[in-house]
């Protein structure tokens, strides 16, 4: 049984995912070690399926009990520890509220990316590596420019964690 890491996209504001409810839910839904983080949308658990069968049997249930229907995303423990080795921006942790890693659904094509950079200017920074897009903030995600602009340019459902998130989530998967 693999442990696996799955991300909401969307959850905050007027969209909620009560971190209780859906643990149990899932649990109930035959999944085990269910673990959540905080309320934006990060679970952590067990299970013998594939990445695409484990969404399809979240989804209906987040559907039908919490009224959620936006894009979930998933990472084996893996493929999780990878995103964390392979951080392009390691000074960067110092910060981690600055440092955010995007899970994306595929890797955007190679136009999609150029087209990325073009709009990037000021202090951010970021770089793809395979379905992760790493993003340095240096003044912070609320004065960001590039933020807004990253998965309408890129072209794929994508959710994005705080490095403090990620981290957590990695040390969540690592316990169970």
């Amino acid at each position: 049984m693999a442990t696996w890491i799955v991300l909401f996209r969307g959850v905050g504001g007027a969209t909620l995912l009560p971190v209780k409810p859906l643990a149990a839910a899932l649990t109930e839904a035959g999944f085990d070690s269910v673990r959540t983080y905080i309320n934006t949308g990060n679970v952590v658990l067990k299970s013998s399926g594939t990445s695409e069968k484990i969404i399809k049997r979240i989804a209906p249930i987040v559907l039908e009990q919490f009224d959620f229907a936006k894009e979930i995303l998933i990472a084996s423990a893996a493929e999780w520890n990878r995103l964390v080795a392979e951080n392009p921006f390691p000074d960067a942790v110092t910060t981690p509220t600055k440092l955010h890693a995007y899970l994306m659904k595929q890797r955007p094509d190679d136009k999609a990316i150029e087209a990325l950079r073009a709009k990037a200017d000021g202090p951010d920074e970021f770089e793809i590596r395979g379905r992760v897009l790493y993003y340095h903030t240096p003044q912070g995600i609320s004065n960001a420019r590039l933020f807004p602009k990253i998965e309408r340019t890129l072209g794929v459902a994508a959710t994005a964690r705080n490095w403090n998130s990620v981290l957590k989530l990695q040390a969540l998967a690592a316990a169970s």
